[in-house]
């Protein structure tokens, strides 16, 4: 499935679902693994392969039985401006969709992602 990234750099990504946990994501700029730590609340990516000490990394947090936060993104500045946040974001978007979540979005970057996205589902799922 093909779907666009709001990024400048990032035209298309291909998605594969594996499990609840973890997403593999084909770019331009070569295979991102997007992991879901549940346990943690956090989506996280290691741009530099398995293993590696940086780490992008999107938090969210449960505020209601339906509801949560999604409070922030950081990418590692030697990995910004190809697309990773926007693929942070795609993944808690995801997990949205599928838990029938709604969100509160804290973080000025994923508010700007959706705000970016053409699909009104999208804008359905933010609580203001």
């Amino acid at each position: 499935m093909a779907s666009k990234i709001a990024s400048g750099l990032l035209k298309f990504t291909r998605r594969a679902k594996f499990g609840q946990n973890v997403f593999i994501s084909s770019t331009c700029s070569g295979k991102l693994t997007v992991e879901h730590d549940r346990h943690n609340r956090r989506f996280i990516v290691a741009p530099g392969g398995a293993g590696a000490s940086e780490r992008a990394v999107l938090m969210y947090r449960f505020t209601g039985d339906k509801e949560v936060d999604l409070m922030s993104t950081f990418v590692p500045e030697t990995f910004r401006g190809q697309g990773i946040a926007a693929l942070l974001s795609q993944a808690a978007v995801d997990f949205l969709l599928e838990e029938n979540l709604k969100a509160r979005v804290s973080c000025w970057y994923i508010k700007q992602y959706l705000e970016e996205q053409p699909q009104q589902l999208y804008k359905d799922l933010v609580i203001m």
